[in-house]
């Protein structure tokens, strides 16, 4: 069993979501406090950031694996991207850990840095998320292990061989805490491409732990299908505003409205699962009663006579004899008289 804060991550549970915020904040501490208030109306169960400095992260020449014509510098390279959104304070972040506490949201953050990991730690989060591009940063991985706490790990990019690996990692530093998130790493997401069957082989895979989807997908009907597939946890970019400059995941984020449709869609998806017998159930007995049809006199019915096909039909409600009796009927004779339009009983007929 895997807690994030007080919520328990089960098979019976509603999806987990978590609005990714990451920089979308773009520097601005009333901004990232609005994120916050929104998520919290939307019904969100996280908001994570990202913590990371260009420097630490990538060369000065890494090329950016992304397309968004918003970039200040149309050919610039990721650490001129992420030099842009990397000085949001710290002790900003930890005002906002407590005023997502006062607001009932878990604060989290993926941590890009041995420097972010030590922060969190010290604001005493609950939980961490490991990105797609570092589920083979092993030296990265196995600091956070060695805190002894839940880990959402995506796999965008991931073989098996690289799951494989990270899994070993974590628990060779005795943590089992692990939450694999199915991910596909290219912003956007074609629809086409998200793959949604790799959720079911994880599971099947790894069935001791919980498996969810971080999602690049614009929208939300993938990440809403994704429940279908056993998605326990969602991960989905999030911001207040599409239009907003400096962040590239603006644009393709979901917006509080959308948010809102995910958190409570999600949830609906899950009740909608069910179970896998086929059997009628309670809230059927009604129709069931009243939609089905049972064997009913076509005209008078004297008594003496001898029932024909004719004398009988099947009307609505199904609380007579069944029509597939129909057939035994004919043949026998009437005890009584029975007036037209009428449900029989087979009380009334001779079926000797």
């Amino acid at each position: 069993m895997i807690k994030i804060g007080n919520f328990e991550l089960n098979e019976s549970a509603e999806p987990y979501i978590i609005a990714e915020a990451g920089v979308n904040h773009n520097g601005n501490y009333d901004l990232a406090i609005r994120l916050i208030d929104e998520a919290v109306e939307a019904g969100a169960h996280a908001i994570k950031w990202q913590i990371y400095k260009a420097q630490t992260l990538c060369v000065k020449e890494s090329p950016r694996f992304w397309s968004w014509e918003g970039e200040k510098d149309e050919k610039g390279t990721q650490y001129d991207s992420y030099s842009l959104l990397d000085k949001f304070p710290l002790d900003d972040y930890r005002k906002l850990a407590l005023y997502c506490q006062e607001k009932g949201i878990e604060f989290m953050a993926t941590p890009f840095d041995e420097e972010a990991i030590e922060f969190m730690e010290s604001i005493n989060v609950t939980s961490y998320k490991i990105s797609s591009s570092d589920c083979t940063n092993i030296p990265l991985m196995k600091k956070i292990a060695r805190l002894q706490k839940p880990i959402i790990l995506s796999t965008g990019a991931a073989t098996l061989g690289d799951i494989e690996l990270a899994i070993d990692t974590i628990e060779g530093e005795g943590n089992s805490q692990i939450i694999l998130l199915h991910c596909i790493l290219k912003y956007p997401t074609d629809p086409q491409d998200a793959n949604l069957k790799m959720i079911t082989t994880l599971k099947n895979l790894f069935p001791k732990y919980v498996i969810g989807f971080s999602d690049h997908t614009l929208g939300t009907a993938v990440p809403l299908a994704s429940v279908g597939f056993g998605a326990q946890v969602i991960e989905k970019h999030y911001t207040v505003d599409k239009t907003l400059p400096l962040s590239a995941d603006h644009w393709l984020s979901v917006d509080p409205q959308e948010l809102k449709e995910l958190v409570n869609g999600s949830a609906a998806v899950k009740k909608a699962i069910g179970t896998s017998w086929a059997r009628p159930i309670a809230s059927e007995e009604p129709a069931k009663q009243n939609a089905r049809r049972s064997i009913v006199s076509n005209g008078d019915i004297k008594k003496g006579d001898t029932i024909t096909e004719e004398m009988l039909t099947a009307k609505r409600p199904g609380s007579g004899v069944h029509p597939k009796l129909m057939d035994m009927l004919v043949g026998s004779v009437a005890k009584e008289d029975i007036k037209d339009d009428s449900i029989i009983s087979l009380k009334s007929f001779d079926l000797q």
